[in-house]
């Protein structure tokens, strides 16, 4: 029994030790990111991405707050399903097209104040910290 227990312990503290590899590792739970480009067009809406706990993220739209979970390590980026509040808004044109690209992408990269989240079609979201 105090083997099964240390064996327990030990493999508990090992986990508890390893790096986080995903973008959380890199980017801090009071981190806001704020999208400056969609697709090399520059956007003046506010639309906001955090990265509150591992394996999470959360955002405002133009409309809505977002959330989902993020668990891919670096330099991948998958979302799975977001969640979004249902509010409707003059902005809900651009919501839409954000929701999609967000969802599209499958790249994530941080260099200094700026966040890159891209794919292999050439999509790209520019987000600068705020």
């Amino acid at each position: 029994m105090k083997f099964l227990l240390a064996s327990l312990a030990f493999a508990l503290s090992l986990s508890a030790c390893q790096k986080d590899e995903t973008i959380s590792g890199v980017s801090g739970p009071d981190d806001q990111w704020l999208l400056v480009r969609m697709n090399d067009v520059p956007v003046e809406t506010p639309i906001t991405l955090t990265f509150p706990e591992t394996g999470r993220l959360a955002g405002q739209a133009p409309c809505n707050s977002y959330f989902g979970e993020q668990t891919a390590p670096l330099p991948w980026f998958e979302t799975g399903a977001v969640g979004a509040t249902r509010r409707a808004c003059p902005e809900m044109e651009l919501e839409g097209r954000y929701f999609k690209a967000f969802s599209e992408m499958s790249m994530i990269e941080r260099k200094g104040d700026t966040l890159l989240l891209s794919n292999d079609s050439g999509g790209e979201l520019e987000y600068r910290l705020q």
